[in-house]
């Protein structure tokens, strides 16, 4: 059984994060990296006009990134990991999600938050991509 933590971290606290979860399950390690890296003015939430705002009021939004993980076949659990953005995951991970063939595997979902739960975002994910199979959520600060 092989395990995958893939993660997006704007600023390094969900790296962190993710490297302790690889280390506890002896999994690899995929960082899910924007096309265009996020500036901290794109990360100032309290800006209206931020790119981060702007993309978490369109639930469509697909932030673009790059590379794909070749070879997520191999593995039969996944973590998925980010930072909470107003109560949920980045629009970025519906990305990574919908750019992989996830059947057939376990998905797990970790987050950082400096406020919020893991659930909602854990169960965001569930309703939106109900075709999977959702296993543990962990909060990790």
């Amino acid at each position: 059984m092989k395990t995958l933590v893939a993660y997006f971290s704007a600023t390094g606290t969900t790296k962190a994060a993710a490297q302790r979860l690889a280390k506890e399950f002896n999994a690899d390690l995929y960082e899910i990296t924007p096309e265009v890296p996020y500036t901290d003015a794109d990360l100032n939430w309290r800006d209206k006009n931020s790119r981060s705002t702007i993309e978490m009021k369109d639930k469509s939004s697909r932030p673009a990134i790059k590379g794909h993980c070749d070879n997520i076949a191999d593995y039969d659990t996944v973590w998925i990991g980010f930072p909470i953005w107003w109560y949920t995951a980045p629009t970025i991970v519906n990305t990574f999600i919908e750019a992989h063939d996830l059947s057939g595997k376990t998905l797990n979902v970790f987050a950082t938050s400096g406020g919020s739960g893991v659930e909602g975002s854990a169960n965001d994910l569930k309703k939106a991509y109900p075709q999977y199979n959702w296993g543990e959520s962990r909060l990790m600060n």
